[in-house]
C-alpha cells in the first residue's frame, strides 16, 4: 500500500505544468467491524477504502480535490488526471490566498505499526461469552489504519497503526445501562474480562429502585470516559493559536486574567504514542509532545500552518482546527480500589450526555448524567441515580475543588466511523471532585 502511493506521487508529480506545486495526502483502512445487539452478532462485515486528496497549487492560489482508489494504477491515474485537468480549470477564478502555508523544507519520514492484534473471530466469541445471558449492545472495531503524504518537492512520509476499539452496554431498563469501552493495540483477555466483571458489579446495582437527590454541591467521581467527553469540549477552541489571538478561546480567564488549575493538572498532546499521524495535510511534522497545562497553568498553543502564516509564529503542526487529537493528563495518587472509599458519600459518575458550554467565556459546562450513574453512601454503591443535570465550570471542577486524580489512566479511542475509523485518543485519570453543581 505504501509503495503503491508512493508510485501515484511520483506520478503526480511528472503531470505538474509551469510552476505548478503540489501537495497530497493519502488515508486507508483495513477493518473489521461486528455489531451486536442483545447479546447475539447482527452484523459483521470488513470495509477495505483508500482515498487521495491533492491540493493543486499555483502562486498564491490553490484548490483540493479527492478521489477513492480502486487499488488499479491504469484506472487511478486516469481520475488522477481528470481530478487535474478540473482543478487547473478552476484556478484561475479562485482569489489569492494570502494565510496559505505549506511545508518546502523536505523531511521524510516512516512509521510502521506493529500489527499484534489478534484475529476478529477469536476475539468476537470471548464478547458474545461476556454478554451472555445479558442485554448487551455494542460494536467491535479493528484493523490497520493508514495514513501518507508527498509533494512536489520530494517529500514522502508515512505511518500506520493496528488497533482495536470495543464500545459495548449492558441494558437494564428504562434509561438503566452500563456502558463499557476496552481499547488498545493488543488483546488482553484479562484486562476485558476485569471491565466486563465491573460493568456486571454496576449492572446488579440498577436493579435497585432507583436515589433521587436534589440540586446542589455534592462530591463526584468522574471517571476517565466522562473526563474524556469533558477534556474533548476542551477542543472547541481552548488550545488554538487563533482562538487566543482572536479571545475567543474559553480559557481566556487563564490566558488574561491569572487563573489557574489544580497543581495536579498537566495535559499535552501526546502525538508520540496515539494512533493519528505524526505529520498533517499541509507536510509539517508534529513534534512528539506539545504542553498545553503545565502543573495546572497554561503553556503553548496549537499553531496551524495558516494561523502561523497569519501570526507570524511557527507551525508546530496542528491541524486547520488546532484540536488535540492525542491527548493525555498525567495520573495522580489515588488507586483504583480506593475510589469509593475516598469518594465517601457522594455521586459516581460513569459517562456524561449532551455536554455543552453554558457559558463559553468562563469555560462553563453543562450536561446530563447518563446510563450508569450512582449514589454512594460510606464508600459502598447503594443505588442507581436519577438523571440529573449539571452546571460546572473547568475552573471548580480541575482547580479549587479537585481533590485529587487516580495513578491508573485508561486509554480511549474515538469510536466514531464517519467516512473512516477515527483517529483520536485519550489516556486520562478518573477525577475526584468536591462540591460539584448540580442544577436539576
Amino acid at each position: 500500500m505504501q509503495t503503491y502511493f508512493y508510485q501515484l506521487a511520483d506520478d503526480i508529480t511528472a503531470r505538474m505544468q509551469g510552476d505548478e506545486r503540489f501537495t497530497c495526502t493519502f488515508s486507508a483502512e483495513d477493518s473489521d467491524f461486528v455489531r451486536m445487539n442483545k447479546g447475539v452478532v447482527r452484523q459483521a462485515g470488513s470495509v477495505a477504502q483508500r482515498s487521495l486528496t491533492i491540493n493543486l497549487i499555483t502562486g498564491m492560489r490553490h484548490t483540493a480535490g479527492s478521489v477513492s482508489l480502486s487499488g488499479d494504477l491504469s484506472m487511478d491515474r486516469a481520475w488522477i488526471d481528470t481530478m487535474l485537468v478540473r482543478s487547473r480549470e478552476k484556478m484561475p477564478h479562485l482569489p489569492e490566498d494570502p494565510h496559505h502555508l505549506y511545508a518546502t523544507d523536505v523531511r521524510s519520514s516512516e512509521q510502521q505499526g506493529k500489527n499484534l492484534l489478534a484475529k476478529s473471530s477469536d476475539v468476537v466469541p470471548a464478547i458474545l461469552d461476556a454478554g451472555h445471558n445479558r442485554d448487551m449492545v455494542g460494536l467491535y472495531a479493528s484493523g490497520g489504519m493508514y495514513y501518507g503524504f508527498a509533494n512536489s518537492f520530494g517529500q514522502r512520509n508515512w505511518f500506520s497503526s493496528f488497533n482495536h476499539n470495543l464500545e459495548w452496554s449492558f441494558y437494564s431498563q428504562a434509561d438503566k445501562a452500563v456502558k463499557s469501552r476496552y481499547s488498545g493495540f493488543e488483546w488482553d483477555l484479562a484486562a476485558f474480562r476485569g471491565k466486563v466483571d465491573w460493568a456486571n458489579e454496576q449492572l446488579d446495582v440498577l436493579t435497585h429502585p432507583s436515589h433521587t437527590v436534589h440540586p446542589g454541591r455534592y462530591r463526584v467521581y468522574i471517571s476517565p470516559y466522562a473526563l474524556y467527553d469533558v477534556v474533548g469540549m476542551l477542543g472547541w477552541g481552548c488550545f488554538g493559536l487563533k482562538s487566543h489571538r482572536t479571545k475567543q478561546t474559553p480559557l481566556l480567564h487563564m490566558l488574561e486574567g491569572g487563573a489557574k488549575l489544580h497543581s495536579a493538572v498537566t495535559m499535552f498532546e501526546n502525538t508520540h504514542d496515539g494512533i493519528a499521524p505524526n505529520f498533517q495535510d499541509a507536510g509539517f511534522i508534529k513534534p512528539d509532545y506539545v504542553s498545553l497545562i503545565e502543573k495546572g497553568e497554561l503553556c503553548n498553543t496549537l499553531v496551524s500552518p495558516r494561523s502561523a502564516k497569519e501570526y507570524g509564529i511557527p507551525t508546530n503542526g496542528a491541524s486547520g482546527h488546532e484540536a488535540p487529537e492525542s491527548v493525555e493528563m498525567l495520573g495522580g495518587e489515588i488507586q483504583t480500589d480506593q475510589i469509593l472509599r475516598q469518594l465517601d458519600t457522594g455521586i459516581y459518575i460513569n459517562n456524561v450526555w449532551y455536554l455543552n458550554y453554558s457559558d463559553r467565556s468562563a469555560c462553563r459546562m453543562t450536561g446530563m448524567t447518563r446510563f450508569a450513574t450512582f449514589w454512594v453512601e460510606n464508600g459502598i454503591i447503594k443505588a442507581p441515580l436519577s438523571v440529573m443535570r449539571f452546571d460546572e465550570t473547568l475552573y471548580r471542577m480541575l482547580g479549587e475543588n479537585l481533590i485529587g486524580l487516580t495513578a491508573e489512566r485508561d486509554l480511549i479511542m474515538d469510536s466514531t466511523t464517519y467516512q473512516m475509523r477515527s483517529t483520536e485518543s485519550g489516556r486520562l485519570p478518573g477525577a475526584l471532585v468536591g462540591e460539584f453543581s448540580f442544577t436539576l
